[in-house]
């Protein structure tokens, strides 16, 4: 069984994800995904591959930490977070977030927040790989 909160080097399948989200529960009424995809342009660059790099036992530790938050605050049933590190390749998949609720807005609400959240708080660093150079990406909402 594929843990619910996860840091890992290959891709995920959705498919998967959501079947293992929709298996813990069956009050879950609303489903609310985030997933994102390495662009192949950014700030006026052209980007072949971004390479991502974690902090892994502390991101995984505040990974966590997020889930459980977003289960209390917004009410899920469940919550998946998996974040991808390593070179990934422009048009792939980098992350994938997954709240299950009741109904649709706490899972829409908490989707939101979680994937904020993410990228303000877990020590996940990218740096996109173009044919002008490699830069490292400043955090943003």
């Amino acid at each position: 069984m594929l843990e619910r909160v996860r840091i890992q080097l290959g891709d995920f399948s959705v498919d998967q994800e959501l079947a293992a989200l929709r298996a813990s529960s069956r009050r879950m009424g609303g489903i609310a995904t985030f997933i994102g995809c390495a662009r192949d342009f950014s700030e006026g660059r052209e980007v072949s591959e971004i390479s991502f790099d974690a902090y892994g036992s502390m991101a995984l530790a505040e990974m966590h930490i997020l889930r459980n938050h977003a289960i209390e605050q917004f009410g899920l049933l469940d919550a998946r977070i998996v974040h991808r590190i390593g070179v990934i390749g422009a048009g792939e998949q980098i992350v994938f977030i997954a709240a299950g609720a009741e109904h649709r807005a706490p899972a829409l609400q908490a989707c939101q927040w979680l994937i904020d959240e993410l990228k303000q708080r877990v020590p996940i660093w990218k740096k996109e790989l173009t044919p002008q150079g490699d830069a490292w990406v400043t955090p943003h909402p």
